[in-house]
């Protein structure tokens, strides 16, 4: 029930999709942590961090660029972190209840309706961004997706298929144990058949995200050569957003994303309906710790 990427937590980033979507990856990771309050209010300079290891920040660039991380996460404090309290909130009420696939999904959609709007308020910031990237910067940006890549590819897509059905599984038992603590062995057994059942799909993941990459260097250098105005990397950039948003829904690849939220979301109750009530109360003990840090962040930044 977390975020439905237990498969490759990056789905969406101009920068790895963009800086918006840095920031979304960054806010799956704060879930790890054991208080989102501390992590959340230390995220801007992670963010900065992880985007140096991308671009590497030249002289003014670098206070810039801070200030605008700034400015984002002080956007998203004022505006969005009340409904993630809220949907929380709703996670609570399925747990206590019996959830469906079609609770799983409603849930997915608000949730990628967040994602989509924390995108297009980052695309000013973006666009700043773009327009600075030298030659340089963006061949850097190019050999970093190259060293990723290569380490998903060893980890999910080289190997047996039962070690990369393993890497699969353990990625995906990390976010279970995050929200229901620990599993029986027999738990971790029947959990196991029902993560195998699922289509081992970790090649097409790496095409699409290859493609993505493709395509944000293919627009980072054509603004680096072509100097369009702030008005034009705008229109340039929301509409590779779009593209990158509407992607799912896509002929070539629709059939394939169904595929994955339907069976990803029937593995997400498969989990539920084993857990155990001392389980589900846990996880429902550590969502109203993550609402109540929510919250008052919020409140802190009215």
């Amino acid at each position: 029930m977390k975020n439905f990427s237990m498969h490759d937590p990056s789905q969406y980033s101009l920068l790895q999709r963009a800086r918006a979507l840095f920031l979304i990856a960054l806010l799956a990771c704060l879930g790890a942590c054991s208080t989102i309050r501390f992590s959340y209010n230390h995220g801007d300079t992670l963010l900065y961090w992880w985007l140096d290891a991308y671009v590497d920040f030249e002289g003014a660039q670098s206070d810039w660029v801070k200030r605008d991380i700034r400015e984002l996460f002080q956007w998203h404090r004022k505006t969005q972190l009340d409904d993630y309290a809220q949907l929380l909130g709703t996670f609570q009420r399925q747990l206590g209840g019996n959830p469906t696939q079609a609770d799983l999904l409603a849930d997915y959609r608000i949730i990628r309706t967040h994602t989509e709007t924390l995108a297009m308020k980052a695309v000013p910031h973006m666009v700043d961004l773009a327009r600075s990237l030298t030659p340089d910067q963006i061949e850097q940006m190019e050999e970093r997706f190259k060293k990723k890549n290569d380490e998903y590819r060893r980890k999910f897509v080289s190997g047996s298929v039962d070690k990369r059905q393993e890497a699969r599984f353990d990625k995906s038992m990390e976010q279970f144990k995050l929200w229901f603590g620990s599993f029986s062995s027999e738990q971790e057994k029947a959990l196991r058949r029902a993560s195998d059942a699922r289509p081992l799909d970790s090649n097409v993941w790496l095409e699409e995200r290859i493609l993505r990459q493709r395509k944000i260097l293919a627009l980072a250098r054509k603004i680096q050569q072509e100097k369009p105005s702030k008005e034009q990397t705008s229109v340039m950039i929301t509409a590779l957003l779009h593209e990158f948003f509407t992607r799912m829904d896509s002929p070539e690849r629709k059939g394939f994303y169904d595929a994955y939220i339907n069976t990803t979301s029937n593995y997400i109750l498969s989990a539920i309906r084993i857990a155990t009530p001392a389980q589900k109360a846990h996880a429902q003990q550590r969502m109203q710790g993550w609402i109540d840090d929510f919250k008052v962040l919020a409140k802190e930044a009215k």
